[in-house]
C-alpha cells in the first residue's frame, strides 16, 4: 500500500514485534506506543482493564486505535491539545 502522504504511515516490517496487534493488513507504526496509554478509561480505543495482584491494568492487546492510518488525524489533534508551548523555555 502507498500511501499519499507518507508522514501519515509508517510501517516498520522489521520489527521484531512486527505486526503487534492481529487482524490489521496496513499497521501504522507511526504510535507504536499509543498516546492514549496513560489516559486509562478516557481512551478513545476499546482496551480492557484486568485485575492483577499489582492492581488493575490496562490491556491494550486487542486496541488497534493508534495503528490504523484513519486515525492520524484524531491523534495529532489530540496531541496539540496535550502541549503548552512556552515560547521562552
Amino acid at each position: 500500500m502507498i500511501m499519499e502522504n507518507s508522514h501519515r504511515f509508517f510501517a516498520n516490517k522489521e520489527c521484531k514485534y512486527y505486526p503487534c496487534h492481529k487482524g490489521i493488513e496496513e499497521m501504522n507504526c507511526l504510535f507504536c506506543f499509543c498516546p492514549f496509554y496513560l489516559r486509562g478509561k478516557h481512551c478513545p480505543g476499546h482496551p480492557k482493564f484486568v485485575q492483577t495482584d499489582r492492581g488493575i491494568v490496562k490491556d491494550c492487546t486487542n486496541c488497534t486505535y493508534p495503528h490504523v492510518p484513519e486515525n492520524y488525524d484524531h491523534i495529532i489533534e489530540w496531541l496539540k491539545k496535550q502541549v503548552i508551548f512556552d515560547p521562552e523555555n
